[in-house]
């Protein structure tokens, strides 16, 4: 069945860097375009970054320097590199798969910045 599996969050202090991962299956990932979202304590989930089926990427204004996105299709893995860490990326990070399949969400990975 269509799946996507986040991992790599955690606990990282300000300044530090995580890279989280999702791996997708059940699905033509090539052909998904992929989308990071986040959720920070009490506000809505908000989207950070899109990868286009080409592989190239945009990112939300608030995010855009210190995140990178990509896609590795020959392993169905998209990724989230975070850079300079701040306080206030602490939520929980969500990636997304859009495609001729419909929709798919991951159930997100908790990114903790604390000093």
């Amino acid at each position: 069945q269509v799946q996507l599996v986040e991992s790599g969050g955690g606990l990282a202090q300000p300044g530090g860097s995580l890279r989280l991962s999702c791996a997708a299956s059940g699905f033509a990932f090539s052909w998904a375009t992929l989308n990071w979202w986040r959720q920070l304590p009490g506000n809505p989930r908000e989207l950070v970054a899109t990868i286009f089926t080409g592989g190239s990427s945009i990112y939300d204004d608030s995010v855009k320097g210190r995140f990178t996105a990509s896609r590795d299709n020959a392993k169905n893995t998209t990724y989230l590199e975070i850079d300079r860490l701040k306080l206030d990326d602490t939520g929980v990070y969500y990636c997304r798969a859009v495609g001729p399949f419909g929709e798919a969400w991951g159930q997100g990975t908790q990114v903790t910045v604390s000093p």
